[in-house]
């Protein structure tokens, strides 16, 4: 009898870690029934639907429609619905990725119901307990059965942590493997002539977390970063329709007049891949981004206390920078003065992460 898998994704970066793993599982379609769990935590339906395409991802098996609502209100009406699914759908494994709610609700759920879940992404730490993820990260790493990791400081932490060897399994990065996936197609995108760009001759911004843009004074120190960076690069910012809303709640809209910064609406994988590949730089509070720019070469500076990425620093293109304007707007400027810094691609961060896992799955989960 086949085994039943159930993967879940609740945001936007899970799409790109759970797509290689779909694949992979595809090969042994007579042993596994692996099918996907879309909780609505963060949905857009032209924005989802294109990551699905762009990702060659088929459509979820199963929608929560769980919608935007607090922290304690997404966790609970996620596991109130996932437990229905498990019940129902009985699987025998469930995956979670990465540190949304949607993990660690996920998670939860499917222990209470005696199912042996796996987590990918396991073992990151930023040592910040105000971070949501990090309780999210910390949280699920506690209850799960297996732990897939992307780099060395996830060895490090669940060991610190006390979690048995034989159930942490060192196997790359599935994002990774979305990338190397998806570069051919990137590299066929017309997104760059119609914003009117030319490579290296301007710089993508990703900010998006509230203590960024939801407060009118950080928001307009945001704003006058790319400000000043326009006067050097054009300025490309993909902005959530929530922080373009705050732009003109907060009275902010003359930012909006500058003709160097382009405010262009939420972008697909791939055209969002193709500019990221062609940036001079990169400047975001993202947690995947820091991945991909190291994977591709392109200097970043990520305006934050803390990674859980360390190995994006110690041997990428990524710069850990405290997220206030004059930090951030000095590290711009060093940035433009000097020659970009050459990393390396980290371990294992080679494409075929997922298949390391199905194998794991296959030999150890399953044997």
């Amino acid at each position: 009898m086949k085994k039943k898998i159930i993967s879940v994704v609740g945001a936007r970066p899970n799409f790109m870690k759970v797509a290689p793993i779909h694949r992979a599982f595809e090969v042994f379609k007579d042993d596994f029934e692996h099918v996907i769990c879309h909780t609505g935590q963060h949905y857009d339906a032209n924005m989802s639907d294109a990551f699905f395409a762009d990702l060659d991802m088929p459509q979820p098996k199963f929608f929560l429609g769980i919608g935007s609502g607090s922290h304690a209100e997404q966790t609970a009406r996620i596991m109130v619905e996932f437990e229905k699914i498990i019940l129902d759908y009985k699987p025998d494994l469930v995956i979670v990725v990465g540190d949304v709610n949607s993990t660690i609700a996920c998670t939860l759920t499917a222990a209470k119901c005696a199912v042996k879940t796996a987590h990918i992404e396991a073992g990151l730490r930023s040592g910040d307990r105000f971070m949501p993820e990090e309780l999210n990260r910390m949280a699920t790493d506690a209850i799960t059965d297996y732990y897939f990791i992307t780099e060395q400081s996830g060895l490090d932490n669940l060991k610190r942590e006390g979690v048995p060897d034989d159930k942490v399994f060192f196997v790359g990065n599935t994002m990774i493997d979305s990338l190397f996936y998806a570069l051919p197609k990137a590299k066929e995108s017309n997104i760059l002539s119609e914003l009117g760009l030319k490579p290296k001759e301007y710089s993508l911004i990703t900010i998006h977390r509230p203590s960024n843009v939801d407060e009118p004074e950080s928001l307009k120190d945001m704003l006058e970063v790319l400000a000043h960076i326009s006067n050097a690069r054009t300025v490309v910012f993909p902005v959530h329709p929530r922080t373009r809303g705050n732009i003109v709640k907060f009275g902010l809209e003359e930012f909006l007049k500058n003709d160097r910064i382009k405010f262009i609406d939420p972008q697909g994988y791939i055209n969002f891949l193709s500019l990221m590949m062609n940036s001079d730089f990169v400047l975001t509070d993202s947690g995947g981004i820091q991945e991909e720019t190291t994977v591709l070469g392109i200097p970043c500076i990520t305006a934050r206390t803390t990674t859980e990425r360390p190995i994006t620093i110690s041997l990428g293109t990524n710069k850990l920078v405290l997220p206030t304007k004059e930090n951030i707007i000095n590290a711009v400027d060093a940035h433009l003065k000097s020659e970009p810094r050459i990393g390396k691609i980290p371990p294992l961060w080679d494409g075929k992460a997922a298949e390391r896992i199905v194998t794991v799955i296959r030999q150890k989960v399953f044997a």
